[in-house]
């Protein structure tokens, strides 16, 4: 059970960002007491911090977050092996050989992604979908509906090695969820991983 809460701390701390004790408790169900002892461990493993942040009133609120150690407990596909494969793609074919890979790709994730895709109508229902494929991808996928659109939120990169390498695969996906969700719809990028951001997002609403 207590590696289950553990599990249960870093993934919430992963999905939605810093947070205060008493907030993990309530979004997990669990006594503000088991989670301060749980983060004191973590804290010991150097896999959270915290900063005691001053509000208007009160005694400043003690918040939570993964630190760069807590981050890489979470799956990036095995970088090293990726890096490795990237550089020796470059060295043997150049920068063009690379961004054959970068084309190919896209070209297989949009056949896919169009697929599974063909059976929804409804924009919300493509968002849907959406997230579930980038989920199943390891990129901790939600969605978040707003006056204007709705938010597709990646909390996690699961090519996040590659990405840094190249920019060519962070641009390929933004071209490639435009393509699945058609002409009709715009797609933005608001938070960019790389660019130092928790997460990325991406805005999607219909295009007027």
């Amino acid at each position: 059970m207590a590696d289950r809460t553990r599990t249960r701390l870093l993934n919430a701390l992963k999905r939605s960002g810093p947070q205060t004790a008493a907030d993990l408790g309530e979004g997990l169900n669990v006594t503000s007491v088991a989670v301060r002892q749980h983060l004191d461990g973590l804290l010991q493993e150097k896999l959270v911090a915290f900063d005691d942040v001053k509000g208007s009133v009160g005694r400043p609120k003690r918040v939570w977050d993964l630190t760069a150690t807590g981050h890489q407990q979470f799956p990036d596909n095995h970088s090293n092996l990726v890096l490795g494969l990237l550089n020796g793609l470059t060295d043997l074919f150049g920068a063009d050989g690379l961004e054959k890979l970068i084309s190919h790709r896209e070209t297989q994730s949009r056949r896919s992604y169009s697929e599974a895709l063909s059976g929804a109508s409804k924009l919300s229902e493509k968002v849907a979908v959406l997230a579930g494929l980038r989920n199943l991808e390891g990129y901790m996928a939600e969605v978040a509906e707003d006056e204007d659109g709705y938010l597709l939120i990646e909390n996690h990169c699961s090519i996040c090695a590659a990405a840094t390498a190249c920019k060519g695969f962070c641009r390929s996906e933004l071209s490639l969820f435009r393509d699945v969700l058609g002409a009709d719809v715009a797609v933005t990028r608001t938070e960019h991983q790389l660019s130092g951001d928790r997460r990325c997002v991406y805005r999607i609403e219909p295009r007027v």
